[in-house]
């Protein structure tokens, strides 16, 4: 059996996940980022992504996070973000029409604040539906 350690998910409005797992495999600002037990210690941010667990039993799980902090410490992991979402919890059409209205506003010739907005609601969206697409 692989090393394990205990893995948090934090959003606003609820704890997301929690428990014991081998690895976790997300995307940081400067790349794709796998965490093992015994990992270093480092805080990193998050941009939109797939957040992929393998959880304890060795079975990989997929899901959907916005932008976030992760921590990781000796004795735990924590991912602090805005949104997590399992794929059954994501709807479709919104995520279609969210992708839609972040294509038009980066169409525009927009203030850079605007471009780098409707570019991260962009990103959440096609994350979103990627997520939506992944098989359980």
């Amino acid at each position: 059996m692989a090393a394990q350690f205990t893995f948090e998910v934090h959003t606003p409005y609820r704890l997301f996940y929690s428990g014991s797992v081998e690895a976790i495999v997300l995307t940081l600002v400067d790349g794709e980022a796998a965490v093992y037990a015994n990992h270093s210690h480092f805080t990193a941010p998050v941009v939109p992504c797939l957040l992929k667990i393998k959880d304890k039993d060795g079975v990989w799980k997929t899901a959907f996070t916005s932008e976030g902090i992760l921590e990781v410490t000796s004795h735990k992991t924590v991912l602090v973000t805005d949104t997590a979402e399992w794929p059954a919890e994501i709807d479709q059409e919104r995520a279609k029409a969210a992708k839609e209205r972040a294509e038009e506003s980066l169409k525009g010739n927009k203030l850079k604040f605007e471009t780098k907005t409707a570019a991260t609601a962009l990103r959440r969206a096609e994350m979103r539906l990627k997520a939506k697409e992944e098989k359980p």
